[in-house]
């Protein structure tokens, strides 16, 4: 069974809990059992065959992040070692991390940087950071399905975006102008272009949340998901667990970022072009705890 407590944010209440790495809050919300259809109709605008075939996935209840990893969480848990938490215990399980792997590190709009998403962080990163955060709480940290991932973006919804049909940058962070040599629109459906503020924001920043309690799900940093690739959804997994078997070397990236169009924001987008091992100012990730002690 999951343990959960109240938080309340935004006028809303959601199941979850707050705990503290070395006085740094990390805010995790329940995400109920549930069936979703996973992928995107041909009718969608800027879907491809890489989200079908749709399908049906059942999800058991899990916890995940209210927001990516923050810089703040980050150095925390990476410097773990060197503080009075972690002196009785090596935290290192395969790989030593960066105390400052960011590059972005000034301040945005007076909010302190470390608010901001981390970044540059690889996959394998990624995953000795939850497996740190494992041993520090004795909880069951790691990183998303890719399943549970799009199902917690949607949080019920059908449409491109947790939020309706459409996508702003009133509501997001992604390249809001076009891009001609890309060949990208800063407008996705009816939506107006906007802003392109190359660079990341801190996390929160837009106090928008999906009807489960997440933010930032669309838009600011991609997000890294457990799986391996496969290049369809044939003969994909039901139980809403990680699809392995398939191409180790990559991992499908959630959420679109500050950097991309808004087409790549999209609930269902899947992006395939990322080895694991790269590192990018884009590119963050988001944690789920499966509950229960280790």
């Amino acid at each position: 069974m999951l343990k959960t407590l109240p938080i309340k944010r935004q006028s809303k209440r959601f199941r979850g809990y707050r705990e503290y790495i070395d006085k740094v809050p990390l805010e995790m919300v329940l995400i109920p059992n549930g069936t979703f259809t996973m992928g995107a109709p041909e009718s969608e605008e800027g879907s491809s065959s890489r989200e079908r075939p749709q399908h049906n996935v059942t999800i058991s209840a899990f916890l995940m992040g209210r927001y990516p990893v923050t810089q703040d969480q980050w150095r925390a848990v990476a410097q773990a070692e060197r503080s009075s938490i972690a002196s009785r215990t090596d935290l290192k399980v395969n790989l030593d991390l960066e105390i400052d792997p960011s590059y972005f590190k000034e301040p945005y709009e007076g909010i302190d940087r470390w608010q901001r998403p981390v970044e540059n962080v690889n996959w394998y990163e990624a995953v000795e950071f939850c497996e740190r955060l494992s041993k520090l709480t004795g909880k069951n940290y790691r990183l998303p399905s890719e399943a549970e991932w799009e199902y917690a973006c949607r949080a019920g919804t059908t449409t491109p975006f947790h939020f309706g049909e459409t996508i702003t940058t009133d509501l997001a962070n992604y390249q809001g102008t076009d891009n001609k040599e890309m060949k990208w629109s800063g407008s996705y459906g009816e939506g107006l272009k906007g802003k392109y503020r190359q660079q990341t924001t801190p996390v929160g920043y837009f106090d928008v949340v999906n009807s489960f309690g997440l933010s930032d799900m669309h838009g600011n940093v991609w997000e890294w998901c457990t799986d391996e690739w496969h290049d369809n959804y044939e003969n994909a997994p039901t139980d809403g667990k990680p699809w392995l078997n398939g191409d180790d070397s990559r991992s499908p990236l959630r959420g679109g970022s500050w950097f991309n169009n808004p087409d790549f924001c999209r609930s269902a987008y899947r992006y395939f072009d990322v080895r694991r091992d790269i590192h990018d100012f884009n590119i963050g990730f988001r944690i789920v705890c499966s509950g229960g002690s280790e």
